[in-house]
């Protein structure tokens, strides 16, 4: 293990272990965090208190990984992310001690996607843009872009703008109250610039 103590424009907390290099600049890494050497995570993130990171986790710019958040290999999280507190996450569908997989489910959080406190989040799936998932829900499928999803299982309850106020479609339009425009078609929100 090769400790790493001093990145440029990065802090990292006394009480943290991280040993990789490939941090963003603006990054904050908190006490008892343990990053493993050849994880991936840009700028202006926050990793809080009691969090672990495995190997082959990539995490884009501006993500918050809250306290009680484990990583494993195969996820990939994209920028403004934010990862509640004890959110869990699996990698392998079939689990069994001491079998070791080559490689493992790959999991896709796209870009401005929120994850509530104590969600889970089967492998294998994409959470699209902008997509809210309620608190402690379990979500086994894909979520689409700016879907409001909660419960065990998850299920679409409605849609959210960027701002995540609740969109209200007539004619399949919204008009949100910050500004945006979305468009629904065919099960599809898209926002219209």
């Amino acid at each position: 293990m090769t400790q790493i103590k001093d990145l440029e424009g990065v802090f990292i907390h006394p009480n943290a272990i991280v040993e990789t290099k490939d941090i963003g600049e603006g990054t904050r890494i908190w006490a008892f965090a343990h990053i493993l050497e050849g994880a991936r995570i840009g700028r202006n993130g926050n990793i809080c208190d009691h969090t672990f990171i495995e190997t082959d986790v990539v995490i884009g710019d501006n993500a918050t990984v809250k306290s009680g958040v484990y990583l494993w290999d195969g996820i990939r999280i994209e920028n403004d992310v934010f990862i509640g507190p004890s959110a869990t996450f699996t990698n392998d569908k079939r689990p069994r001690s001491k079998q070791y997989h080559q490689e493992f489910t790959q999991t896709y959080i796209k870009n401005g996607a929120s994850i509530g406190a104590n969600a889970t989040i089967i492998c294998g799936i994409t959470i699209g843009k902008w997509a809210l998932i309620g608190a402690g829900t379990v979500a086994s499928k894909d979520v689409p872009d700016y879907a409001l999803v909660y419960g065990a299982p998850a299920k679409i309850q409605g849609y959210v703008c960027q701002c995540s106020e609740n969109l209200i479609f007539k004619d399949s339009k919204a008009n949100c109250a910050c500004g945006k425009v979305y468009e629904l078609k065919d099960g599809v929100v898209v926002k219209i610039d």
